[in-house]
């Protein structure tokens, strides 16, 4: 399975789209899930990588927050009080917001994968999951932002 490369590999490929990027700007991905234990683990893994985090309990605190436009990718938990994370997937859709997404469940189940990658997640992923699939998948959202139309060359469908 391959979700993206390493950003020294998309600098080699891609040198003409990063010749403007301005290398100070760090991606944010936004982590939205209802356990306190999870989210913080998850935003240790993330930062480990570089980019920088932001942690929300829920998708209603996400959806109201100024980092929205900001987000370069967006974790989500499915199953979480109020709005569940299919139904933020599909928020931020009706308002025009692409924020490429990764699925996270602790109980899968086929309707709800099929739901995540047909509105456009780039992963669902069942927990407990392999550090390493998260890092691709991470690393593929950040490419999908940064080049947009190459989402389906280089999404992670779990």
């Amino acid at each position: 399975m391959i979700c993206g490369s390493s950003i020294l590999a998309r600098i080699r490929d891609f040198p003409f789209i990063f010749a403007a990027l301005d290398v100070s700007e760090v991606p944010l991905i936004s982590i939205v899930d209802d356990e306190e234990l999870a989210r913080d683990g998850l935003r240790e893994l993330v930062e480990s990588l570089g980019y920088k985090t932001n942690v929300f309990q829920s998708a209603e605190h996400f959806l109201r927050s100024s980092l929205l436009t900001e987000t370069t990718c967006l974790i989500t938990d499915v199953q979480m009080p109020g709005l569940s994370g299919l139904e933020l997937q599909e928020a931020l859709h009706s308002l025009g917001n692409q924020t490429p997404v990764i699925v996270i469940t602790g109980y899968p189940n086929e309707k709800h994968r099929t739901r995540a990658l047909e509105n456009g997640a780039v992963a669902y992923l069942s927990k407990p999951f392999d550090e390493q699939t998260l890092i691709e998948c991470a690393d593929g959202c950040d490419q999908i932002a940064i080049i947009p139309g190459v989402a389906a060359a280089h999404s992670c469908k779990q």
